[in-house]
């Protein structure tokens, strides 16, 4: 690890004139950027440590506008088991605690969480070419070790995957990020905080150098509270990175029509994957496997594998289909569902 420098200061102006300097670093729980530091994948000439923030409300979570809102200084364990989030947004908590582990989410904040690094291996391995550590090296990922990387999205410059679970959920909820830098504050809508790789894989997201994440809002699911689940498939049990997850949310009337669809994939691109035309398709549809693999039909379209993450394109599909039909038993048979054998099968 380089040298660094450490401040700590006591208000968001004292954090923005910091980071106005180029090589500074927000850092709250540190679980993935000190890691990266570690590795001397990421090497910032200073670290501000915004925990201080907390006192400005920052790491409250909260009702407002009868939604949710979600300070970027919450733990993520404090977010997934608050009891506005349990009841309100089950899919959002179930997210959450497919995350990770119980150590890493009592340290880890829902800011950080948005600003994960990718874990392709080659973006780990400085003594490798990786267009998203230092662009213009090219990407090995594409005919090399690729079997956690991406089917959706990507390009001829990455193929890497955003790993977080939390954003996958957010998306689905049509979640926004508000921000704040010397320029002032903007909200973002959570469709465009991420980016898809393009020619700049290096950049993860559309945060300006110097922007802070302050809060998260999500509008009321009061709708999508019954039906409900987050599927995620990965080689073990605890600790491990998605190799698909979908979190599905339905609103179905008393005949078992579709009113309205949530769907979004993680583990499969650059950003966590939604196709609202697929779930428009839902609509006025009957809950059912047919539907569904229509539905997955539709958001899978363009997908491609690089070799060793070929399988994905049949294991996303059924995991698709899987969340809805899981969904449509009702969010209380979700819960503790979220951990599938990757094999690419239905049960």
């Amino acid at each position: 690890m380089k040298p660094f420098a450490f401040s700590q200061p006591q208000d968001v102006d004292g954090v923005l004139a910091l980071l106005a300097s180029e090589g500074a670093r927000p850092v709250a729980g540190g679980t993935n950027l000190l890691d990266l530091m570690k590795e001397n994948v990421m090497s910032p000439t200073q670290l501000v440590d915004i925990n201080l923030l907390g006192k400005a409300g920052l790491d409250k979570v909260e009702e407002a506008d009868g939604g949710l809102r979600l300070g970027a200084l919450a733990r993520n364990a404090d977010t997934a088991y608050h009891a506005l989030v349990k009841e309100r947004y089950p899919l959002l908590s179930s997210a959450i605690l497919a995350g990770a582990s119980p150590q890493l989410r009592n340290m880890a904040t829902n800011g950080g969480n948005l600003l994960q690094r990718t874990r392709c291996v080659y973006f780990y391995d400085v003594g490798t070419p990786c267009n998203k550590r230092e662009p213009g090296t090219g990407c090995p990922a594409k005919h090399g070790v690729n079997r956690q990387l991406a089917i959706l999205g990507t390009s001829e410059q990455c193929i890497a995957t955003h790993p977080s679970d939390m954003c996958v959920a957010l998306r689905a909820l049509d979640a926004t990020v508000h921000v704040r830098g010397k320029g002032g504050e903007r909200a973002i809508p959570f469709a465009d905080f991420h980016r898809l790789p393009g020619d700049r894989p290096d950049l993860d997201s559309t945060l300006q150098p110097g922007e802070l994440i302050t809060h998260i809002t999500v509008p009321d699911a009061d709708r999508f509270r019954a039906h409900s689940a987050y599927i995620k498939v990965r080689d073990r049990l605890s600790y491990a990175f998605a190799l698909v997850s979908v979190a599905a949310a339905l609103d179905i009337d008393a005949g078992g029509t579709i009113r309205a669809a949530r769907i979004a994939l993680g583990g499969v691109a650059h950003k966590p994957w939604r196709v609202e035309e697929a779930e428009a398709a839902l609509v006025g549809k009957a809950t059912g496997e047919a539907a569904f693999e229509a539905a997955a039909e539709r958001i899978l379209q363009g997908a491609r594998g690089y070799g060793q993450n070929d399988f994905k394109l049949v294991l996303a599909r059924n995991a698709i289909v899987q969340a809805l039909t899981t969904a449509t038993r009702g969010t209380e048979h979700a819960q503790g569902k979220g951990n599938q054998q990757p094999n690419g099968e239905r049960p």
